[in-house]
């Protein structure tokens, strides 16, 4: 009977101390807790400070366009293209490269690909410029012209850049760069014959077009 008692007493002591224990542990928990959650406060507070000056110092752009549209100009074109260049250009730009180029200078190599369309203009062929006698068509053509010498934007870019320590930037060099580009991949078309072969294929076309229209023509340089 006395052993019983004392298994009683000793499993209850047990339970007892468990029971403190689960308490002990819970208060502590709860006061971690407590004493965290305003860490936790600030912490989420710098994250919304961090992300607002990230905001503002890398800003992402915003495009409106204006839903007015204005319309200056509509012109109808009679433009035959019979030739287009496709041309790669490398343009150097530089500026203060003397002795102390290393702190004021400002240097960049620029690669560019630019687009060069000939051919004629079929709004300047007169009605006195064709002549049609006996079987024969006479067609006296108007001279080939450039109609677009542009950089392509999506393929041109800076290769590389050198900028002194104390460069202020003052001269725009990569305008500069595309301003010459567009000037060097005009002439290097033009030198290589471009409006000479735009005036060529456009009289084989048009004999070809007249041809199947039962005319046997000849074409002339416009005098």
């Amino acid at each position: 009977m006395k052993n019983t008692f004392s298994t009683i007493m000793s499993f209850l002591i047990l339970i007892v101390l468990a029971a403190g224990v689960y308490f002990i542990v819970q208060t502590v928990r709860e006061t971690a807790a407590s004493a965290a959650a305003p860490f936790e406060q600030a912490s989420q507070a710098n994250q919304a400070l961090q992300t607002q000056v990230a905001q503002l110092m890398n800003p992402t752009p915003t495009i409106i366009p204006d839903p007015v549209t204005y319309i200056n100009e509509i012109r109808a074109l009679a433009r035959l293209e019979t030739i287009q260049y496709s041309v790669e250009k490398v343009i150097t730009a530089e500026v203060g490269q003397g002795t102390f180029g290393f702190a004021f200078g400002d240097k960049l190599l620029f690669v560019a690909h630019g687009i060069v369309i000939a051919g004629i203009d079929m709004e300047k062929l007169r009605p006195e410029d064709m002549r049609y006698d006996g079987s024969v068509l006479y067609v006296y053509l108007p001279p080939a012209e450039i109609f677009i010498a542009t950089l392509d934007n999506e393929k041109s870019y800076v290769y590389d850049r050198d900028t002194g320590l104390l460069t202020k930037g003052e001269v725009d060099l990569e305008t500069l760069a595309r301003q010459s580009a567009e000037r060097e991949i005009l002439n290097a078309a033009l030198e290589d014959g471009i409006l000479q072969q735009a005036q060529r294929n456009a009289e084989a076309y048009l004999i070809k077009f007249f041809a199947a229209l039962g005319f046997n023509t000849v074409i002339f340089p416009e005098e």
